[in-house]
């Protein structure tokens, strides 16, 4: 593939150096890498694809230890002694681990500030699957957005390809419209010629005249309709507004394989029956995650807490105490009895209603590809009817026009003579390209554009 035009076109946009008449000489190839680079809806899709990855990371870090620090300062009023009454009157008798003692009631010796910090360490050890099938969902989630990607790689590529070919198809029939121009002014100064010499009358100058002024019609709205179809591509691409796109000689379709290796292509490579499979997947996936649910969670918890001032007594202790402990946690909902069998109920008609999907999905395609394949054959046969039908015009325009300088046919006949040569060139230039694009529109279908 020649890439000097994309690499000169890359250098211009970064330099800012791009004329006023910027012609861009590229093939679709070019113009397909052009679009990686540029298409915002690629970009888009690639930041999703990113997220999720990092979805797949977050989903992993559940099987890592789970460490929370705490720490607090607080201030600690007076501690009151009352009676049972309610009153600071009199004495209450506080039994001590030394002995009993009375205290008088009211207002306490009390620390003011007071301080804790607690450190938990937690490690699941089992929770039914579900950290397992979190995973697996995210996985699958990174799967479907990396399908997500292609699949917008393939849709940007076959519109860039219907715009490419479509300017190829307008250029050609403009390269052929001006060809007749050119051969209906030389007619019509050969005309005007023998209308001097008093051969020809002056309306058999008026009708090619009227034929030419079609003819540059013509040649007007096929302009008019390249400026269209360049303005397409070059947005969509997000190339300078004032850029014109020429494409290089479309290449003939490849020779067409069997119908067999491309529903084999599609049943592999396509982009919407992938994703459906990985949905179906997501579904089995999410039936792990309702019968986790309603299965006890484990999991070992070390803590250690230093606090103060100790207030476990009645009389509160101006000391920190530091106290730690090592357990296992046992967690389990009985609520999920009767709660989870709706739902996991639920999930498998989800997944089966996914794998019907699949199955349906597949039966589409395989029809899809079997009507593209025979387009493509239609195309082939038309194109080779076309051809036949440009060598058979040409030959009657030679003979009638070597007839009309010899006087033996009419002007009418020399004007539906190029009438039908223009045509048939027409038709073979608009068949050539609606083969090409039918050959890629079933490269589109398989997800092997």
């Amino acid at each position: 593939m020649n890439r000097i035009p994309l690499l000169v076109l890359m250098l211009t946009l970064v330099c800012g150096r791009v004329s006023a008449q910027s012609v861009m000489n590229v093939s679709l190839e070019d113009l397909f890498q052009l679009a990686e680079q540029n298409s915002q809806r690629l970009r888009v899709s690639r930041l999703e694809h990113a997220a999720a990855t990092q979805g797949v990371q977050a989903a992993k870090s559940q099987r890592r230890p789970t460490l929370d620090l705490s720490l607090s300062g607080s201030y600690i009023g007076t501690a009151t002694l009352l009676s049972r009454g309610l009153s600071t009157d009199g004495t209450t008798t506080v039994q001590y681990a030394i002995g009993a003692a009375d205290v008088p009631n009211g207002a306490q010796p009390t620390p003011h500030w007071g301080n804790e910090f607690v450190a938990q360490a937690s490690q699941t050890i089992y929770a039914g699957g579900a950290i397992t099938a979190q995973i697996q969902m995210a996985e699958q989630g990174e799967q479907l957005a990396l399908l997500d990607v292609a699949k917008n790689r393939q849709e940007v590529r076959f519109l860039i390809a219907g715009i490419y070919l479509d300017l190829c198809k307008l250029q050609n029939q403009l390269a052929v419209v001006r060809h007749h121009i050119d051969l209906t002014q030389q007619i019509l100064a050969n005309i005007r010629a023998r209308h001097q010499q008093g051969t020809v009358l002056k309306t058999d100058i008026t009708r090619y005249e009227l034929e030419v002024q079609r003819l540059q019609l013509e040649q007007t709205r096929l302009e008019d309709a390249v400026r269209i179809a360049n303005h397409q591509l070059v947005t969509t691409l997000h190339l300078p507004a004032h850029t014109q796109v020429r494409p290089q000689q479309t290449e003939a379709a490849q020779p067409l394989q069997p119908l067999d290796h491309w529903q084999q292509l599609a049943a592999h490579e396509h982009i919407g029956l992938r994703q459906a499979q990985v949905q179906a997947q997501q579904s089995n996936t999410q039936v792990k995650l309702e019968r986790a649910a309603q299965r006890p969670s484990v999991a070992l918890v070390a803590q250690n807490r230093l606090a103060g001032p100790y207030v476990g007594d009645l009389i509160p202790t101006n000391a920190n105490v530091n106290a730690w402990f090592v357990g296992i946690g046992v967690r389990y909902s009985l609520s999920t009895l009767w709660r989870k069998p709706h739902a996991i109920r639920q999930a498998k008609i989800r997944a089966q209603q996914r794998t019907e999907e699949v199955a349906l999905l597949r039966e589409n395609l395989d029809q899809m590809v079997q009507a593209d394949y025979v387009n493509v054959q239609t195309a082939q046969v038309e194109v080779a009817t076309c051809q036949q039908q440009v060598t058979l015009a040409n030959e009657h325009y030679d003979v009638i026009a070597h007839r009309y300088e010899q006087g033996l046919a009419l002007l009418t006949d020399m004007l539906d003579a190029s009438q039908q040569k223009l045509a048939a060139e027409t038709a073979l230039v608009n068949a050539q390209i609606l083969l090409t694009y039918l050959y890629y529109k079933l490269k589109y279908t398989t997800g092997t554009l």
